[in-house]
């Protein structure tokens, strides 16, 4: 007979539960697992690089937030409309120029276009989203250079300030040469990336791809690509130095493949640069181009001196390496002297030139002070990883993106009324570009030709009438060597600048006041001429009685 069974009361399921979830503990967020797989951690460094540049490229994105006068953030008033009116040319003609085509007074001479594809970029970026493409491009291209500059030292540093350090050299060095938006900052970053690939110490086999392939785009993009062969052959140079220096027998430098590596590339890079459209014309273009008469009357093609800005900057860092290498207990590389000194040479002959110096001075200064604070008080310790800094950079860097002119105008569209459009444009060029004026040349269209001041025919032949006539734009090196003095005399008022604009048919003066005073006061008291227009930039004289 079975034993009968209290009922006990049971709890039920829901109090089953609630019990449990009391008495347990809260999750403890310590101890939570990061799920991201290896190769997406990010170092804590790289949230601070993205901060750092990221805050320079919104920096440089707003031209409003620094003085107009700056400039720094600004589109020119000259060569980067130029370079958009040859695009222009080349869309409606489908094809590239072989002769200047936009200046009546060149007609004629050969045209070897260095820049085509840097010129088409920029065009297709202005075409789609208008002025603020501009300055996002000059702002990209600097942001990726310095913050190349800072991660390739601190590769070889693991000192983050350092490492910034160098990239503020090379901002402080080149700040007037790089007010200018041009191709050339597309050569500059081709540079940036070639120096990457040089300095790294590893011997890689994707290099033999990377290299000639860098130039073949190099080649396309800007005529400086002579100066990343150059500085490809120093580096092999240096290479080899480095092996006699370390191994003192001929015979072993002979058959070291580390030695003979960078000759190697050089020629493969020096074989690429040829898939261009101009095939061997490209090299006898820029080789010959430094040797051009009238860029001896352009002054970012003077030497450069220490009563420069620029010059200072220069100086100062001289100094500052000087110090650094003899403190220094890193092994000085004979590439550093060799690249230091080879383009040094170059900017002191041609100021212009100093864009090459600077980043290459700003990494070797950022290479050994690290080397110095390791050595005297600590080692570097690496910086940890994870998918906290993964997510921190990349937030950041859309952070920084997304609210640049640039980034709202492609996620979101930019403004349709004209005048938000005329205001977004004369907030983002530099206050020199003389819009009034050549807007009142396009509503008043000038007949035959037109003599203009050499840094606004750029602007004239973009935003001008149609058929305009402009004397010079800043291709100087296309100008007949004859109409350039022609051009230098008329410009100063020397004598004879009468007789020059009548030996021209000009029948329409555009000058700015800034530069060609001694012009417009001649024009003002002669009695064939009279004031047609003018403003605080700009004045602009007709014929009374026209050719």
């Amino acid at each position: 007979m079975s034993t009968p069974v209290l009922d006990e009361p049971q709890d039920t399921r829901s109090e089953v539960v609630m019990k449990r979830r009391s008495s347990s503990s809260p999750p403890d967020l310590s101890v939570l697992q990061d799920r991201l797989p290896e190769w997406l951690k990010f170092p804590r460094v790289a949230a601070a690089f993205a901060a750092a540049f990221g805050g320079l490229f919104f920096v440089l994105s707003y031209p409003y937030l620094v003085p107009v006068d700056a400039n720094l953030t600004r589109v020119a008033h000259t060569d980067v409309w130029g370079h958009l009116s040859y695009a222009r040319w080349m869309i409606s003609e489908r094809a590239l120029p072989t002769t200047e085509p936009l200046m009546p007074l060149a007609e004629g001479v050969p045209f070897v276009d260095t820049a085509w594809l840097s010129q088409l970029i920029g065009y297709g970026a202005y075409s789609q989203w208008g002025v603020v493409s501009l300055v996002g491009l000059h702002a990209l291209g600097v942001t990726f250079i310095a913050a190349l500059l800072a991660i390739m030292a601190f590769r070889k540093t693991g000192r983050l300030w350092f490492s910034i350090l160098g990239s503020v050299v090379f901002l402080a060095v080149c700040f007037h040469p790089l007010q200018i938006l041009r191709p050339q900052l597309a050569g500059m970053v081709c540079f940036a990336a070639l120096l990457a690939l040089l300095v790294s110490g590893r011997r890689r086999r994707w290099d033999w791809f990377a290299v000639p392939a860098l130039f073949a785009l190099w080649a396309n993009l800007h005529g400086s690509f002579s100066v990343g062969l150059a500085t490809l052959g120093l580096f092999a140079v240096g290479q080899m130095i480095d092996v006699w220096r370390r191994d003192r027998f001929r015979v072993r430098l002979l058959a070291n493949p580390r030695a003979w590596r960078g000759v190697m590339l050089l020629q493969l890079g020096a074989a690429a640069a040829l898939l261009n459209p101009y095939g061997l014309a490209l090299y006898a273009e820029v080789l010959s181009f430094g040797s051009n008469p009238n860029l001896l009357d352009l002054v970012e093609w003077d030497p450069l001196t220490i009563q420069l800005l620029h010059g200072q900057a220069a100086a100062v860092v001289v100094l500052a390496l000087a110090v650094v290498y003899r403190l220094s207990p890193r092994r000085i590389a004979a590439w550093e002297v060799l690249l230091l000194s080879g383009l040094g040479g170059l900017a002191l002959w041609h100021q212009r030139m100093i864009v090459w110096w600077a980043p290459v001075a700003g990494y070797c200064l950022a290479l050994h002070l690290g080397a110095i604070w390791n050595r005297n008080w600590s080692a570097a310790e690496p910086s940890p990883r994870g998918g906290l800094w993964t997510v921190a950079t990349l937030g950041l860097c859309w952070i920084f993106f997304a609210y640049t002119p640039l980034g709202l105008t492609m996620l979101h569209g930019g403004p349709q009324d004209q005048e938000q459009i005329a205001d977004r444009f004369e907030r983002s060029v530099s206050a020199y570009t003389p819009i009034a004026a050549v807007d009142y040349l396009k509503r008043n269209p000038p007949q035959g030709q037109v003599f203009n001041t050499y840094e606004w025919g750029d602007y004239l032949l973009w935003a001008g009438p149609a058929e305009i006539e402009a004397f010079v734009n800043s291709h100087a090196h296309l100008v007949p060597e004859d109409v350039w003095r022609d051009y230098m005399s008329i410009a100063h008022a020397a004598e004879g600048w009468s007789r020059g604009l009548d030996r021209y048919s000009v029948n329409t003066v555009l000058l700015d006041k800034a530069g060609r005073g001694g012009l417009i006061r001649e024009l003002r008291e002669h009695d064939e001429w009279t004031v047609d227009y003018e403003d605080r930039l700009a004045v602009i004289f007709v014929r009374k009685s026209p050719i």
